[in-house]
């Protein structure tokens, strides 16, 4: 087989940040038929090949065109952290030299995958480790690809990763063009990884003046982090919410394009003594009336450093007992993650120093 991929210079475009209709563009500029298009994706989402050597049913004349215009990225695994749980946390590193987290997730009969959008993160939520470190910048298109495509070689045997969750580090409206590119590759059914839209969530802390954009460009499903019932407890613990108050966040919501029989999800971290009252689940039974709303209750996790402390298990049980009388679906989700730091809020990609 003849071998181009070391002739790759540094400088070239990474043709895993191209969408179909871009590369469609370029091959047709370059006088190669449209088609040759999905013919490519297909290798590098679906096959999931590491070099453009590797694409064997296009000419070599084709290859070599694609190594002279275009680099092939791949994530360099600094890390793989196993969980008594199963879980497996991934430090990976950047081409800069940044690093990010991403959570493997067992499930009772599949995988979910928590994936990460930028590189540390600007919203400064007290409860969260990734905010300590603020946001060092926006990760591409590829970079966000580039997690599942990594994990996916990993995942064997008669579970599939079928679940994309996007709740790792960063806040994904704070990123858009880039999230809105990657999950088009993550769902796209013909040269994409075909995940189903109903498989893939974005979790955001409620930047609503997205939520038009989100409900017009995707179909995939909504989680909000609300994490309390009143302006005041929110905007300490989340400094998004001075501007975009509750009241606000739950009329986008009341609004939002949600797909038929969908609803959205409202992450709830219950903290002692701080949201997890009685009080605090009746308020939010009735704030959540305007919305198609299902809840997912999470005790927090505590990390090194925090000032909050997880609420006693009969606290988030009588919690749970008031929505479900209100007749709300909450769910209790115990972290799964715990003893390697890669539960919700635990995300902090250290460095790995070699």
């Amino acid at each position: 087989m003849t071998q181009f991929t070391e002739k790759i210079p540094q400088t070239l475009p990474d043709i895993k940040t191209f969408n179909k209709e871009e590369l469609t563009r370029w091959f047709e500029e370059k006088g190669i038929q449209a088609y040759r298009t999905s013919q490519v994706m297909r290798w590098i989402y679906l096959k999931q090949v590491e070099s453009f050597d590797d694409m064997t049913d296009l000419s070599i004349k084709n290859r070599q065109l694609l190594t002279e215009n275009f680099s092939f990225s791949m994530l360099e695994t600094r890390q793989v952290e196993s969980s008594t749980d199963g879980s497996q946390k991934y430090l990976f590193e950047l081409q800069d030299g940044n690093t990010i987290e991403t959570v493997l997730i067992p499930e009772k009969t599949h995988y979910t995958l928590c994936i990460s959008t930028q590189v540390g993160c600007a919203m400064g939520c007290r409860f969260c480790m990734t905010a300590k470190s603020g946001l060092i910048r926006n990760l591409t298109q590829a970079e966000i690809v580039n997690q599942v495509i990594r994990v996916l070689k990993d995942v064997t045997g008669e579970k599939r990763l079928t679940n994309i969750v996007l709740m790792g580090m960063g806040e994904p409206l704070a990123n858009y063009e880039n999230v809105i590119r990657a999950i088009g590759i993550l769902t796209d059914n013909d040269s994409g990884l075909q995940f189903s839209t109903r498989r893939v969530t974005l979790s955001t802390s409620g930047i609503i003046s997205r939520f038009e954009a989100l409900g017009r460009d995707t179909k995939i499903n909504l989680a909000i982090s609300l994490n309390a019932t009143e302006n005041h407890t929110r905007s300490m613990l989340m400094p998004v919410n001075r501007k975009y108050p509750i009241e606000d966040l739950i009329d986008a919501c009341a609004r939002y394009q949600l797909a038929p029989r969908n609803k959205i999800t409202f992450e709830y971290i219950l903290i002692q003594g701080v949201n997890d009252s009685t009080a605090d689940a009746h308020r939010l039974a009735k704030l959540l009336r305007p919305v198609k709303a299902k809840i997912n209750l999470i005790p927090f996790n505590e990390h090194p450093g925090s000032e909050f402390k997880r609420p006693a298990e009969s606290a988030t049980l009588k919690f749970q007992a008031v929505l479900h009388e209100k007749g709300y679906t909450a769910i209790i989700r115990h972290s799964k993650g715990l003893d390697i730091s890669a539960a919700c809020g635990q995300l902090s990609a250290k460095k790995i120093i070699s």
